[in-house]
């Protein structure tokens, strides 16, 4: 799954992805972020830009629609390979058509 994602950013550049926000997601500020929270508050829709790994834990980078005050200036870094929060399974990409 995640080099299909990966394939798609690359080719045709970011891809929307939706998931489940815990309560803990709220207070995220920078790094990697991985649920630690089991209070499901709901759905969620972003954008996934990018991906890496920041001290050795893979990541996809996000802008989040909340504002530049919310975590890394409306950006953030959650947990690759795992569909972290259903992140991975909830993927969807599209070009437009043309005639």
């Amino acid at each position: 799954m995640q080099s299909q994602i990966q394939h798609e950013i690359m080719t045709n550049g970011p891809v929307e992805a939706a998931f489940i926000v815990y309560s803990d997601f709220v207070n995220y500020k920078s790094g990697v972020y991985k649920r630690h929270s089991n209070q499901a508050m709901g759905g969620h829709a972003i954008k996934i830009l990018g991906w890496g790994v920041e001290n050795g834990t893979p990541y996809w980078l996000c802008a989040n629609s909340w504002n530049s005050d919310w975590g890394d200036e409306g950006f953030f870094k959650i947990y690759r390979g795992d569909d972290e929060c259903g992140i991975e399974s909830s993927i969807v990409a599209g070009m437009p058509k043309t005639d």
